[in-house]
């Protein structure tokens, strides 16, 4: 039973920071590439960050790059992604991604940045 589980969005600040994690079992997690996406209303889905599976490369959307950082810990099964300096842009629903042969997306969590 393939499961991504997400925790840590929540509601913020402009220019405040949030940690999103996502725990993942069923599959062989350190032989995936994890990604983040992220949807707000009335818009596309998008990819916000890359990361490969031994966590040696990383890609950003250009709107998150030097704000958000994706890391993994492939002995903890979890995928993170570091989200600094907010804006009110970032409000979406924040999915993870996992993608070799097979793919697999989380549940989501809202992230809503408002003063």
């Amino acid at each position: 039973q393939v499961q991504l589980v997400e925790s840590g969005g929540g509601l913020v600040q402009p220019g405040g920071s949030l940690r999103l994690s996502c725990a993942a079992s069923g599959f062989t997690f350190s032989s995936y590439v994890m990604r983040w996406y992220r949807q707000a209303p009335g818009k596309e889905r998008e990819m916000v960050a890359t990361i490969t599976s031994v966590g040696d490369s990383t890609n950003y959307l250009d709107s998150v790059k030097g704000r958000f950082t994706i890391s993994r810990d492939n002995a903890k099964n979890t995928v993170y992604l570091q989200m600094n300096s907010l804006k009110p842009e970032d409000t979406a629903v924040y999915y993870c991604y996992a993608l070799r042969f097979k793919t697999y997306w989380g549940q989501g969590t809202q992230v809503t940045v408002s003063s």
